[in-house]
């Protein structure tokens, strides 16, 4: 699975270092993610989401279960692809 936040959708950037002398060189912006387990009370378990700091804070402010869907409505991920454990 790639780097990418299945609340918020960000992934990596690619962009320039540039040096004193104004030479750039290409390099990758990557995303700060966290493998996290969080419980899911209305299905009563456990599920497993890869989130950045952001998708956090949004878990946080308006709940898992709407933060889920509203990541599937906005297609950052789908049913499927959230882990379940146990």
């Amino acid at each position: 699975m790639s780097k990418i936040c299945q609340i918020t959708g960000k992934k990596a950037m690619i962009g320039n270092n540039v040096s004193h002398s104004l030479r750039r060189t290409k390099r990758a912006f990557k995303v700060n993610l966290f493998t996290k387990k969080f419980y899911y009370p209305e299905e009563d378990c456990w599920v497993l989401l890869k989130v950045s700091g952001a998708g956090l804070r949004i878990i946080n402010r308006i709940g898992l279960d709407a933060a889920i869907k509203q990541a599937v409505q906005k297609g950052y991920t789908q049913w499927e692809d959230i882990e379940v454990i146990g």
